[in-house]
């Protein structure tokens, strides 16, 4: 199945799984470093792997945050410009003329996001928006050109599209 699920943030006003608490009853351990010793983790005697690098956040994560920000009018549409092509950016620039996900008060972020593989270098993505206790369905298709950069080719926010082009 090509179909996977990549990243699930919890919603907003839920409690964390773990009470990190010292000075109540029931508290989590304390974060602070016990008398005698620096805050910095010790090394290990005799290991000999290098640290590991953080992960790469993968495009599909990287795109979806960029066009909350556009579409909640926290960036300016124009930045999107290298990052799409055809007529992708039309519809970003139409969608982006209303804010869809402004809200107030509430910034919106990516809930849940997974993606499709369309086939080889195209992949179709899916994301919920959160903002407070409004959950909105976002959509776009991300295309990997000759250059290997990753191009957002089509967009869709909560079912509307770009009318089809008129021929003269």
């Amino acid at each position: 199945m090509n179909k996977v699920m990549t990243r699930t943030r919890r919603t907003q006003g839920t409690r964390p799984p773990v009470r990190h608490d010292t000075r109540r009853p029931g508290g989590g351990t304390p974060r602070t470093a016990p008398r005698g010793t620096s805050g910095a983790p010790r090394a290990r005697t005799g290991s000999s792997t290098p640290p590991q690098p953080p992960p790469q956040p993968r495009p599909t994560d990287v795109f979806a945050d960029r066009l909350v920000e556009v579409l909640s009018g926290h960036r300016p549409v124009h930045c999107m410009l290298r990052h799409t092509a055809g007529r992708a950016y039309d519809e970003l620039a139409r969608l982006a003329e209303h804010s869809p996900l402004r809200t107030r008060g509430t910034r919106p972020f990516v809930r849940d996001i997974g993606y499709y593989v369309a086939g080889p270098g195209a992949v179709e993505v899916f994301a919920r928006i959160g903002a407070g206790d409004q959950l909105r369905a976002m959509a776009f298709r991300l295309e990997q050109g000759q250059d290997l950069r990753w191009r957002c080719t089509a967009v869709e926010l909560g079912g509307t599209r770009m009318p089809p082009p008129q021929d003269d």
